[in-house]
């Protein structure tokens, strides 16, 4: 007989807490706890609510539960009907404040900036050169129950009949949609919802910026064939190799052109670019502000992708200056040379950053900018960076939790937040980008 140390803790799932809820967190959910001191995440509620919160994961052993609020017995004076009929509990996972009016979702992300500032890096709002504010995108300041249609990238998973829909929260579960109230108007007008996808996994769909170019990207299940594609509207149509991951062209163009800082920028098979018709220009404006690069300085773009930043800067250190990008994709590497070859004070380089930094033998640079994935730069690479005596160095991060525990290594490493500026480039998402600009804590001769 197994000894009940043996037997497995007993799963809550299902079970339902009518529960206080506290503040925001970090994630899109809220945090409170029952009358026995459970910690929960609850989604769909507000600060300041009384909610029936019922477990959607978690058990007697779990350090915390995970939950949704199913029934709202008080509400928050910041609620509203969510105007998505996808959103609520067990449905759609793509928005995260769909129930919350605009100005309160960018004071809910707000307090997560601070409190992650505080809590990884040792910050007040004050000490790194913010006022506190998310600053909408320019159109999308709407009435509360107006949805701003901006996501200009959409992955649709396919479930096992060929429906397109988009995945419930935290679940390989399929969420059929009609109509994506977040998806910019090019990708609507591709009518992928309407018609099936038989032997495909995800479908993800592209409307470029500046540009009517239109492109999906499809990834067969294994062993799939692809279908023929008829969309409503002329598109390019990219095969994703579901061994290892390589894209292919099917027909039409390998690439689409988005347009930024009065440029061009050519993005191949699906690779990476703002999802928000106007982050692009707006992150730009934002570095450039922060960095006031001069004619003649030498500039480091890491992460670089097709080159964004790093044609940013060119344009502005002149012919006499000098920019080396690094970018770990090969495929954005060479977009980037592309894109940038009628500046030839511009170089590209593939691989890691401490990698390249190290073959390269560099020892100095006048301005960095690092844009990282979203688990941020680390310990290792910001202190090479720091080593490297930049007067200015701009990080854009669209996770606050790794912005924080990297400005503090840039702290410990001997440079300070100067200023930092915040905008909803992701709204009724709990997703916010930030731009951090930093220089030497104690200025340089």
């Amino acid at each position: 007989m197994p000894h009940a140390s043996d037997a497995s803790p007993v799963s809550l799932i299902g079970e339902e807490y009518e529960v206080e809820v506290g503040p925001v967190a970090h994630g899109g959910h809220c945090i409170a706890r029952t009358d026995e001191g459970r910690v929960l995440f609850v989604r769909h509620t507000l600060p300041g609510e009384k909610v029936i919160a019922k477990v959607t994961e978690g058990d007697e052993d779990s350090r915390y539960l995970r939950a949704d609020a199913v029934r709202i017995v008080e509400a928050a004076k910041d609620r509203i009907e969510a105007p998505c009929p996808l959103s609520g509990p067990g449905k759609c996972g793509g928005c995260d404040w769909q129930h919350v009016k605009p100005g309160a979702q960018r004071r809910l992300k707000g307090e997560v900036i601070a409190e992650q500032l505080h809590r990884l890096a040792g910050l007040s709002p004050e000490e790194a050169g913010w006022d506190g504010t998310v600053v909408p995108a320019p159109g999308d300041k709407l009435p509360a129950g107006e949805v701003p249609a901006w996501r200009t990238r959409v992955q649709y998973a396919v479930d096992a009949d060929g429906h397109a829909g988009l995945r419930r929260h935290r679940s390989h579960d399929v969420e059929r949609v009609d109509h994506c109230m977040i998806a910019a108007p090019g990708v609507s007008e591709l009518g992928v919802e309407k018609r099936e996808w038989p032997q495909l996994a995800t479908v993800e769909a592209i409307a470029a910026t500046g540009s009517h170019d239109r492109q999906v990207v499809l990834t067969p299940r294994p062993g799939g064939r692809l279908p023929l594609v008829e969309l409503d509207k002329p598109v390019s149509v990219l095969r994703v190799d579901e061994r290892d991951g390589s894209v292919h062209r099917v027909h039409g163009r390998a690439f689409v052109r988005e347009r930024a800082d009065g440029r061009t920028y050519r993005v191949g098979g699906g690779g990476f670019w703002q999802v928000h018709p106007q982050a692009a220009d707006t992150l730009v404006k934002a570095v450039m502000q922060g960095l006031m690069p001069r004619k003649g300085e030498t500039a480091l773009d890491l992460y670089c992708g097709v080159g964004l930043f790093a044609g940013a800067i060119a344009e502005r250190v002149g012919e006499q200056g000098a920019v080396l990008g690094i970018e770990s994709s090969k495929r954005a590497a060479e977009d980037a040379r592309h894109n940038l070859q009628d500046l030839p004070r511009v170089r590209v380089e593939h691989g890691k950053v401490d990698q390249v930094l190290t073959r390269t033998r560099i020892t100095e640079t006048d301005l960095i900018v690092l844009d990282p994935p979203r688990a941020g730069a680390g310990k290792q690479t910001v202190r090479h960076l720091a080593s490297l005596s930049a007067r200015r160095i701009a990080y854009v991060a669209c996770d606050p939790a790794a912005l924080a525990r990297d400005l503090k290594y840039f702290q410990e490493s001997g440079y300070r937040t100067r200023t930092l500026r915040a905008f909803d480039l992701f709204p009724m998402t709990h997703h916010v980008e930030c731009v951090a600009i930093l220089e030497p804590a104690e200025k340089r001769s």
